[in-house]
């Protein structure tokens, strides 16, 4: 009997390989560990995070600016000059939806946006908030009874790696958060790195690399939370890809498991 030892240390290998092969549940699972207030509510802690959006323009961003007047006449120099600019530069920006780029104001290489009357307008590095209040004194030197209104054309993400859907997309939103965008890109596949998602973030200087768990319920409250414009999310893949299986094969290993007990059974009976 002691021939067939080899064989089932082989069949032990396997099914021991088979099981290690699998991913385990804490590292699909989203948002592990939440705090709770006591166990007798079952409520979670409030996980504090500033819904703040500082967002600092840089080129090639788009800006929508628009001017509400008493004077209609007044508006309408605005609105009628930016879509004429915008429709000989959209052609640089072809993704995404056109509208955008035709109701809007690039910004320049050098960081500027042509405005009428005032000429070039410097905004690189400023927030929405910062930039309207320059426009809008601009427009004060003209016409008192204005308001200036302006936000972000789009709102470009880009998300890759073990996503369904990877890709570029365009949000019609001040902000959006991290499980939004992988929500966006059709959900994390079961192979994802959920512990260690990298997002790009474009800065003045260059990028910059941000990490994040998104198995900890501690994500709430990260910085990093709410994305920015122009962000890469990339979700790496686990280790256990190359050769692993995201769930048990139970089928399988039934099947190979039965065919080898009935080919140690022969052998077996033919050899005794």
């Amino acid at each position: 009997m002691r021939k067939y030892i080899p064989l089932f240390l082989l069949l032990f290998a396997i099914i021991a390989s088979l099981m290690t092969s699998c991913v385990s549940q804490d590292k699909i699972l989203y948002l592990q560990h939440e705090q709770m207030l006591n166990d007798s509510t079952g409520m979670s802690i409030v996980y504090q995070n500033e819904r703040t959006f500082d967002y600092k323009v840089q080129p090639g961003d788009n800006l929508f600016i628009r001017v509400a007047s008493v004077d209609e006449n007044f508006a309408k120099l605005f609105t009628g000059t930016n879509q004429a600019m915008a429709a000989t530069s959209s052609t640089q920006y072809s993704s995404g939806n056109p509208a955008i780029y035709l109701n809007a104001y690039t910004v320049s290489d050098d960081g500027n946006i042509e405005f009428p009357f005032a000429g070039k307008v410097f905004v690189k590095d400023l927030t929405v908030d910062e930039i309207q209040a320059k426009i809008q004194d601009i427009i004060g030197e003209y016409l008192k009874e204005t308001t200036v209104y302006v936000k972000l054309g789009v709102f470009n993400l880009t998300v890759l790696g073990e996503v369904n859907r990877p890709g570029q997309y365009q949000v019609y939103q001040s902000d959006i958060n991290i499980f939004q965008a992988i929500a966006m890109a059709g959900n994390a596949t079961d192979y994802a790195n959920k512990k260690n998602i990298k997002i790009i973030h474009q800065t003045p200087d260059g990028s910059q690399i941000e990490r994040i768990n998104l198995n900890d319920a501690d994500v709430l409250s990260s910085p990093n939370y709410y994305l920015k414009p122009n962000d890469v999310i990339y979700v790496e893949p686990l280790k256990i890809k190359r050769y692993g299986f995201t769930s048990m094969p139970y089928s399988t290993l039934i099947s190979a498991t039965s065919l080898l007990l009935t080919c140690l059974t022969f052998i077996f009976v033919y050899v005794k």
